[in-house]
This record gives structure tokens, sequence and C-alpha cells, in this order.
């Protein structure tokens, strides 16, 4: 893997972590203004609950050795609440300010996910014992 590709990489997973690890840890505080915005979007309050353990161990899975198989699914969760808070924000009508969070978060998911190294990556063997990256 190039440098450039690692350095990418880790400044992406770096900021992804530290947007999460944060955001994470405000939905589980229920801060007012968490609960006021969540509620806003239309989503229960229990649901920043949910997201918010979500993200921390997405967190842990992203930045631990090994785990190939949850780091994807922790990826793939990532991608999921992120677009899904960029549709809740279109649907309700926020201005472009509310969104670019979950919109740099998901930029951060793709990039980082894009530039994993090799070790950071699954294989896959089909049934006839071809292996593909993923």
């Amino acid at each position: 893997m190039k440098r450039s590709n690692k350095i990418i990489y880790w400044i992406a997973t770096i900021w992804l972590c530290l947007g999460m690890l944060s955001s994470g840890i405000v939905q589980l505080l229920r801060l007012n203004t968490e609960v006021d915005f969540i509620t806003k979007l239309g989503y229960p309050v229990y649901f920043i609950s949910l997201i918010g353990v979500w993200k921390i161990l997405g967190v842990v899975a992203l930045l631990s050795s090994g785990l190939l198989i949850i780091k994807e699914w922790a990826y793939a969760g990532f991608f999921f609440v992120m677009s899904g808070a960029i549709f809740s924000h279109i649907a309700s009508g926020d201005p472009l300010p509310e969104i670019l969070p979950s919109m740099l978060l998901l930029i951060l998911t793709v990039v980082s996910w894009i530039f994993r190294p090799a070790n950071r990556r699954v294989l896959i063997v089909n049934h006839q014992s071809q292996v593909y990256e993923s």
C-alpha cells in the first residue's frame, strides 16, 4: 500500500472515529439539545441511546486489530446511520448547515473504507477457490 493511501486512511479513520465517538457519547448522555434534535426529526427518544451504543461499538471495531467481519459491519452501520440522518434532515426540511455534519461523517466513512489497508480487508473465497479482496 502506498504511503499516501495509508495517510489518507488514518486521517479519515481518526476523524470518523472522533466524530462517531463524540456524537455517540452525547447521544448516550441524552443531552436536552440532542433529545430536541431527534424528536424534531420524528424519532422516539430511546432511539438516540440505541444509535449512541452502535456508534461507540463501531468505533471500537474499527480501531481494534482483527475482527475483520465486524469492521465491515461497522462500516455498513456507519453508512446506514449517516445516510439515514441525511435523508431525515432533508425530509424534515432542515437547512444545509444542519445536514453537513452527517454528510461529512458519511464521506469519512466511505473514504476510510476505500483506503483501508489489505490487513483490514476481508478475503472472500468462492466455491472455485478464487480469492477476492472486498
